[in-house]
């Protein structure tokens, strides 16, 4: 079992910055793929970032390639999203998910889940 807690989300303006984290608890992140989804009032659970395992690969959306970035530090089992260049189009509340499937993009490939952590960009 691992349990997940996503933090770090808040207003912001667009144009700012926001590091997202997500610290893992129960068996260490190093196990699992991890990755980041939001979703958005009405919308579906969409993929934005993923890792992989040893940290050696990560993979994006499209709408937030060269934006965001994501990381991980396995001696503190936390997975990290750097968030620039913020825009209204990037208010969801955001996930983190651990899994060990593949592809990497898909909801279906995780098994754990954080609570989510709203991200607001105004204008």
């Amino acid at each position: 079992q691992v349990q997940l807690v996503d933090a770090g989300g808040g207003l912001v303006q667009a144009g700012g910055s926001l590091r997202l984290s997500c610290a893992a608890s129960g068996r260490t992140t190093s196990s699992y793929n991890m990755a980041w989804f939001r979703q958005a009032p009405g919308k579906e659970r969409d993929f934005i970032a993923a890792i992989n395992m040893s940290g050696g690969s990560t993979y994006y959306a499209e709408s937030v390639k060269g934006r965001f970035t994501m990381s991980r530090d396995n001696a503190k089992n936390t997975v990290y999203l750097q968030m620039n260049s913020l825009n209204s189009e990037d208010t969801a509340v955001y996930y983190c998910a651990a899994g060990r499937n593949t592809p990497l993009s898909w909801r279906r490939s995780y098994t754990y889940w954080g609570q989510g952590t709203q991200v607001t960009v105004s204008s």
